[in-house]
């Protein structure tokens, strides 16, 4: 019964506990230290219970958010009998994430990863265990191809295999999550395990699927009691449910560890493992065998990398395709300027500069998305004053990334899907500092720039290759953006419809070398016959043809025609002083519909 209990809201959950509990007088003293300075203010706590009948268990980030308004950028809130300090607002937590990231920087690890990992790993670790793990993991991930062109052949070459199964719906609506979430997992797999798997083989399946559940089970309100009640864990069939997928995880890595170790070759690591295994057997011939470079932290670091690997990406990649599939007009745009700058060939990450638009939706997905609304607890390393406010060592702190990447004075439309943030006035893309789905300071995501080329190729290929379309009956106003809470925020289940999108590449047409005799040289004789006299070629496509050729083709030829013949007869051009005809760039300017040319400067010499 109370397991039925834990599950449900937070009001129902804790509704039994506050029977027994609301005896207590409640506390009308302030919870300010004495002698130690002024603390963050907060809302009044209960005894043992604290804040925890204020907050949406399901949502906390929204509770504290609307706390955020009321008592300020730096608040107190209790959980249960835990106090804890929240940051919220740009300003305030890059302030905390980097100029005072040594006193902001250790990590408190909840109850339920506490009793897993051990201390080791690098997510909820601290101390000479971290920096060593931290280290490892960043020297690796550049080694074995992170920004380099070795990890995007990788990613490129798993998007093949996603659009293949993409392809394999044949235009009938399905759920992106299994399939999306597999191709993602197989990148991180092959680097830290050297190889990618079969999206069929059921060790591989098991341990993704596991690993999704885990993560959805680590935001649930049950284990959220758990963490600060650790009494109540014999009750909690969600953490029978967790404890039961880590050691299967464990007996499944094991065995792969096995494999490696027994074909493991020094000279040539086929991934994070094996560098991992030859550095620890390098240490232990050395006579060090007290170092950080230990089976548990190989353990925990594999499985830190292959969930945070995962997740994330994935999730955010589900959820442009459904914003896509929301909102067709974007689309369109999108699908317009890959169409004009790419065409129908392999995208790649050098492609990003010219694709602004599209790079500003994606940004603009991660952004609205909000992953991770409350980056992982963080703790105090030493006494601290913050914007006036003391804060004890050991005390866990919560940057609240939902109030920064929401930020009403950051961001014009905060609640809105506008991927005009990331544009400035002339369709080019721009930086934002308010911009930190990573968090920031020195527990930023170690696979940030991974997941930026992920996030990158994946979106622009499926929009390249796919229109993406609610299920049939199901409109645009009515796919659902609310999302389903975890320990990260994850789509509403839905299913879309991947039709193929067919590019007509013009510039293919109008450069044919098969039809043009210098199809890359300004050659008006192309138009021309042996007397001089105009000819008009099959192959002159500017404004496409058939059914969807431009409506107003014959209005754009009278036009052109009569401006550029009056002012060819009452001007001669030339470049500005100073510039030759050879310094004339010819280089074009992209836009999300046209190429444009390069800003440039005429004189206009009067004839008559």
């Amino acid at each position: 019964m109370l397991d039925l209990l834990l599950q449900s809201t937070s009001v129902s959950l804790l509704g039994t506990l506050g029977v027994l509990l609301l005896v207590y007088f409640i506390s009308s003293t302030s919870f300010s230290s004495k002698g130690e300075g002024k603390e963050p203010p907060g809302p009044r706590p209960l005894p043992v219970l604290g804040n925890l009948l204020q907050l949406d268990l399901k949502r906390p980030f929204i509770t504290l958010l609307k706390l955020s308004k009321k008592y300020g950028s730096v608040f107190t809130v209790y959980l249960g009998p835990q106090k804890v300090v929240v940051l919220a607002g740009y300003k305030t937590v890059k302030e905390a994430l980097i100029n005072y990231a040594d006193e902001f920087g250790e990590r408190d690890p909840i109850r339920i990863a506490q009793e897993d990992d051990q201390g080791n790993g690098v997510v909820w670790s601290n101390g000479d265990s971290w920096r060593d793990m931290r280290r490892f993991v960043l020297t690796n991930l550049r080694d074995f191809g992170m920004g380099k062109k070795a990890c995007e052949d990788k990613i490129i070459e798993e998007c093949g295999y996603l659009v293949e199964v993409f392809k394999g719906f044949n235009g009938e609506p399905f759920d992106t999550t299994q399939s999306v979430n597999y191709s993602v997992s197989n990148i991180i797999c092959s680097i830290v395990y050297g190889s990618r798997f079969e999206y069929s083989d059921p060790k591989f399946t098991s341990m993704v699927d596991k690993a999704n559940r885990r993560i959805e089970l680590l935001g649930s309100p049950s284990i959220q009691m758990y963490n600060l009640f650790p009494w109540l864990g014999i009750f909690i069939g969600d953490r029978r449910e967790i404890l039961k997928i880590n050691s299967s995880f464990k007996e499944e890595n094991s065995a792969m560890f096995h494999h490696l170790k027994e074909t493991l070759n020094p000279q040539m690591c086929r991934g994070l493992v094996d560098a991992f295994l030859v550095r620890k057997q390098s240490l232990e011939d050395s006579g060090n065998t007290n170092s950080n470079f230990h089976d548990e932290n190989l353990m925990m670091t594999v499985k830190n990398l292959f969930v945070a690997g995962t997740e994330t990406t994935a999730t955010t990649i589900r959820w442009g395709l459904l914003l896509m599939a929301k909102y067709p007009k974007i689309q369109d745009r999108v699908q317009e300027e890959i169409s004009t700058v790419i065409g129908s060939r392999q995208v790649q990450v050098e492609d990003r500069k010219s694709l602004p638009f599209t790079d500003a939706v994606i940004h603009e997905t991660q952004r609205l998305a909000n992953i991770v609304p409350m980056a992982l607890a963080h703790r105090t390393s030493q006494d601290v004053t913050f914007q006036g406010f003391f804060i004890k060592k050991g005390t866990v702190v919560y940057p609240l990334l939902t109030s920064v990447l929401y930020d009403e004075s950051e961001w014009e439309k905060p609640h809105s899907f506008h991927p005009a943030h990331f544009l400035d006035k002339d369709g080019k893309f721009v930086k934002r500092d308010a911009f930190m789905p990573f968090s920031a300071g020195r527990r930023i995501c170690l696979g940030e720039g991974l997941a930026r080329m992920e996030l990158f190729i994946f979106f622009t290929t499926l929009l390249q290759r796919f229109r993406f379309t609610p299920a049939p009956g199901v409109s645009e106003d009515e796919l659902d953006l609310t999302p389903r809470v975890g320990l990260s925020l994850n789509p509403s289940p839905h299913k879309l419809c991947a039709g193929t999108t067919v590019f007509i590449h013009l510039t293919s047409v109008l450069y044919d070398e098969s039809e043009w005799e210098k199809p890359l040289s300004f050659h008006p004789v192309h138009f021309l016959d042996k007397d001089g006299k105009f000819v008009k070629r099959d192959a002159f496509m500017p404004f496409s043809a058939g059914r969807r050729m431009c409506l107003g083709e014959g209005l754009a030829q009278m036009e052109l025609f009569i401006f550029f013949t009056t002012l060819l007869q009452r001007f001669r051009f030339t470049p500005a002083p100073g510039v030759s005809e050879d310094e004339l760039d010819l280089t074009p300017r992209v836009g999300v519909r046209t190429l444009n040319p390069s800003p440039h400067e005429l004189c206009a010499v009067p004839l008559m």
